[in-house]
Formats: structure tokens, sequence, C-alpha cells
């Protein structure tokens, strides 16, 4: 982990790469976590920390894949369920559960703003280099979440990881449409 902390301390932030225009397929460390047993991987860029899973506070009228909320030092951070933010079932707390916090942007190149999100994973790896030749295309058909959920398919050690868009995945304006949606289908009922 000290790696990972090591790594972010020399990066820019994700409003700083979006601003500066430096594209995400430049980088080529990825922390590697496992989720419903495949093993998934997302850029260090947008990783703040990773911490113990901890206690979540419910939070009432929000999508199902919104677990909570937690205090991290003082802000109010929602935990997203990644394994339910794809359609399946929600994740089981277990002594490995981690929760990765990370910033994602949200808005345009002129007026960006960041949002701290916890990502809730059963297991995290480690923090591996990938080269670019080293990563397929997504597939568009046959994966099991969304095509724009994913930016390749990395080959590590002959298997295949699936290289999250933690932008797309955690998209704060889409993400808050869906909380809206929940909470009108609850008023209707």
């Amino acid at each position: 982990m000290n790696v990972l902390v090591e790594a972010r301390q020399r990066m820019p932030t994700p409003a700083a790469w979006l601003v500066q225009g430096v594209e995400q397929a430049d980088q080529h460390q990825y922390l590697t976590f496992m989720l419903g047993g495949e093993t998934y991987a997302m850029g260090i860029l947008a990783i703040k920390e990773i911490i113990e899973y901890g206690s979540v506070t419910e939070v009432p009228r929000v999508p199902s894949f919104i677990r909570g909320v937690i205090n991290l030092r003082g802000a109010v951070v929602p935990v997203i369920d990644l394994s339910a933010r794809f359609g399946k079932a929600a994740t089981t707390v277990t002594r490995r559960t981690c929760i990765v916090i990370v910033e994602v942007a949200s808005g345009n190149a002129a007026e960006v703003e960041t949002q701290v999100v916890g990502v809730m994973v059963d297991a995290v790896n480690a923090v591996l280099e990938i080269p670019q030749n080293e990563i397929e295309p997504p597939p568009s058909f046959g994966a099991d979440i969304r095509a724009d959920f994913m930016t390749g398919m990395g080959k590590v050690n002959g298997k295949f990881v699936i290289i999250l868009n933690i932008h797309h995945v955690l998209s704060v304006d889409e993400m808050a449409s869906l909380a809206g949606a929940a909470s009108g289908d609850t008023a209707n009922t």
C-alpha cells in the first residue's frame, strides 16, 4: 500500500489531468482488486486511499448500489457497492472487504468539479504496471458489465483483467439521475 501512497504523491489529481489534457491512456499503473471472483483494475491516478470496510450509515431512498455514507476525516463520502452497480448481487462483507476512496471528475473541461466516492470491493490485490501493448480494447458483447464501464482488457500473467473506466462507472451525473429516479419511484408507490 505504501507503493500506492508514494505513486499518488507524484501524480496530479483527476481534475488536474483532465484540465491539463493528460489522457488516461498514458498511465500504466493500475490497482487490481477482486469483485465477485473476477479481477478488475482501475488506474491509480483517481485513487486517494484504501481503507478497511467499517461502519457505513445507510441512507434512505437511494439506489441499491449506494451502500450508504462514511465519515472520512469529517467529510461525508458516499460508498458505492461496485458489484451492485454492475447489476450483480450485493457484495457480502468479509474481513478482506475494502473501500477504495476515489476522486472522480464531473462537468465539462471548462468547469471541472471533483467528488470523492468510496468504492466497495471484495479484496485489494496489488498495484501492477500493465504496458499499453498488453491492453486489448473492451469486448462489444459478452461481458458481464456495460461496455462503457471498461477501458480495456489487460493481460497479466496469461489472464485477462478488466480495466475499468472509473469515471463512467462512478459518473456523478448518472448516479444522481438514478437516485432521482429511485426516489421518484418510491414516491409514486
